[in-house]
């Protein structure tokens, strides 16, 4: 099958609404029809503005970067975005062609 993969990057500690921004995020998704979602937390990264953001030991909790991925058709997808503009959201997004299938190899 062929589709779009959009991947929406924040921070961890982000919020919208009061929520932090990748509950949010899925629970719009979710509203708008968008099959799945995931949520990516990575170990150190920076952004446009290149400040390093990394999880250290001694911080209990940190404010690294993270990813919230969807899969979906180019028209969802671009819906999508388009109501997050309209939520004036600091976000920054790929969308990807993608191809992607199952391995399962319990036939029935």
């Amino acid at each position: 099958m062929k589709n779009v993969c959009l991947k929406l990057f924040a921070y961890e500690k982000q919020k919208h609404k009061g929520i932090l921004i990748y509950e949010w995020l899925l629970k719009l998704a979710k509203k708008n029809d968008i099959a799945g979602g995931n949520v990516f937390r990575a170990i150190a990264g920076y952004g446009h503005k290149g400040v390093i953001h990394e999880d250290r030991f001694y911080e209990l909790a940190g404010n690294v970067p993270i990813k919230i991925s969807f899969i979906t058709d180019r028209e969802k997808a671009t819906s999508f975005i388009n109501l997050l503009k309209e939520e004036k959201l600091n976000l920054f997004y790929e969308i990807s062609e993608i191809e992607y299938g199952r391995i399962d190899d319990h036939k029935e």
